[in-house]
C-alpha cells in the first residue's frame, strides 16, 4: 500500500465541500472519453445521487490531495437503476426493497496512483462495510483491467444494461454477493 494514504468516509452533507475535487478527478480519469463523460452531466449525476438516502463516499488522499474515490447508495424499491437491462436475468433480479442492493456508482483512481492498491483499499472499505445482501455496478464491457480487478474481488457478470441517459453506452452489470447468497428476488 502507498505510504501516507488516508481513507475517509463521507455522507452527502459532509461531501458537499469536495464536489469540485470529485469532478476534477472524474474529468481527469475520463479525459477524451466523449460527451457522455462531460462535466455538466457528471455534476448532475452527482447531485442526483447525493440526494439518495444512504449515499456514501470514501476518498483516498495522499498529502491532502484526493487521488481516488468510491461512492454509491442503496437502491430504493422504485429504482430506475435497472431500466435498459438486457434479458435474460435470474427471476426477481431487478426487484428492490430499499435494503437489498447497494449501487456502486463510481470507483476512480488518478492515473499517477494506479496499480498501488488504492482501488482495492477503497473497494474494501466501502463494499465490505455494507449491510445490503449484494452490491452492483456497471462497467464498460471492453475495460478488461477493471473487470479483472472486480473478478479478483469476488464480482461476477450477470448481464448488460444500456442506461436510458442520453448518449449512455452499454455496460456490463456486475454483482458482488455478501455471504454468497444467490441473486434471486429479495427475501
Amino acid at each position: 500500500m502507498t505510504d501516507g494514504l488516508i481513507l475517509r468516509r463521507y455522507s452527502a452533507d459532509e461531501a458537499k465541500g469536495l464536489l469540485d475535487q470529485l469532478v476534477d478527478l472524474y474529468l481527469e480519469v475520463y479525459v477524451g472519453s466523449g460527451e457522455f463523460y462531460s462535466e455538466d452531466r457528471y455534476r448532475r449525476q452527482l447531485d442526483l445521487h447525493m440526494q439518495r438516502s444512504g449515499w456514501e463516499l470514501v476518498t483516498a488522499t495522499i498529502g491532502g490531495a484526493i487521488v481516488g474515490y468510491i461512492y454509491g447508495f442503496p437502491l430504493p424499491p422504485e429504482t430506475q437503476w435497472w431500466e435498459g437491462i438486457h434479458e435474460p436475468v435470474p427471476p426477481g433480479f431487478t426487484e428492490e426493497d430499499g435494503t437489498r442492493t447497494f449501487a456502486l456508482s463510481e470507483l476512480l483512481v488518478h492515473r499517477a496512483w494506479r496499480r498501488q492498491g488504492i482501488a482495492a483499499a477503497l473497494h474494501n472499505v466501502l463494499v465490505t462495510s455494507r449491510t445490503e445482501a449484494r452490491t452492483t455496478l456497471l462497467v464498460h464491457p471492453d475495460n478488461a483491467t477493471a473487470q479483472t480487478a472486480y473478478r479478483s474481488w469476488g464480482w461476477r457478470k450477470v448481464t448488460e444494461l444500456q442506461p436510458q441517459w442520453k448518449g449512455a453506452p452499454t455496460f456490463a452489470v456486475l454483482v458482488h454477493i455478501s455471504g454468497g447468497d444467490p441473486p434471486g428476488p429479495p427475501g
